[in-house]
Parts: structure tokens; C-alpha cells; sequence
């Protein structure tokens, strides 16, 4: 129905694509797709990927030298949660764009 509406407004097929019903398939996938991205990290080592080390790996390293267990786990907790907030917070907003566009 939205591909014959566009075509009825004028729409090329890619046009129709691009402006009616793409917007509206990307507002109503872009929360699960932002879950799947922040599950991705969290549960796998992306992190690497953005040229960071490890940090589950150096966190045992680096207790396997110093024996602060504590310490280290609470840094990695901090390492984890600057990368997770900020994406969470632009993720975010794109979506709320996306649902006011």
C-alpha cells in the first residue's frame, strides 16, 4: 500500500523507496538494531575493532601482575561504560529523530 501511494504522489521506484518507506521501516527497526549494537560490545570484543585494546584480556594481565582484583574489575567496569553511554545516547537520539521524521 505505502509503494502504490508513493507512486501515486509521483515518486520514482527509487524515490518511493528512499522517502516513504525506508523512514518508516528504519523508525520501526532502529530500536532492536541499537539493542543488537550495544549487545555486539558488550558481549564480544568490537572493542578492538575501534583500536583499543581488549580490555578483558589487559584487565587479566594486569592482574596477574598486581593481584587488585577489585580495583581492576571496577576500571574495566569504567572502560565498558564510556564506550556504552555515548553510543547509548547517540543511538538514541537517531531514534527519536527517526520517529519525529
Amino acid at each position: 500500500q505505502q509503494f502504490e501511494a508513493g507512486l501515486s504522489l509521483g515518486f520514482s521506484k527509487f524515490g518511493n523507496l528512499r522517502y516513504v518507506i525506508l523512514p518508516q521501516a528504519l523508525a520501526i527497526s532502529m530500536p532492536s538494531i541499537s539493542a543488537n549494537i550495544i549487545f555486539l560490545i558488550k558481549e564480544t570484543s568490537v572493542v578492538s575493532i575501534i583500536a583499543l585494546p581488549d580490555l578483558v584480556n589487559l584487565m587479566k594481565s594486569l592482574n596477574s601482575l598486581t593481584y587488585k582484583t577489585d580495583e581492576l574489575l571496577f576500571l574495566l567496569f569504567m572502560g565498558y561504560l564510556c564506550i556504552i553511554l555515548p553510543l547509548s545516547f547517540i543511538l538514541l537520539k537517531f531514534e527519536k529523530r527517526l520517529l519525529h521524521a
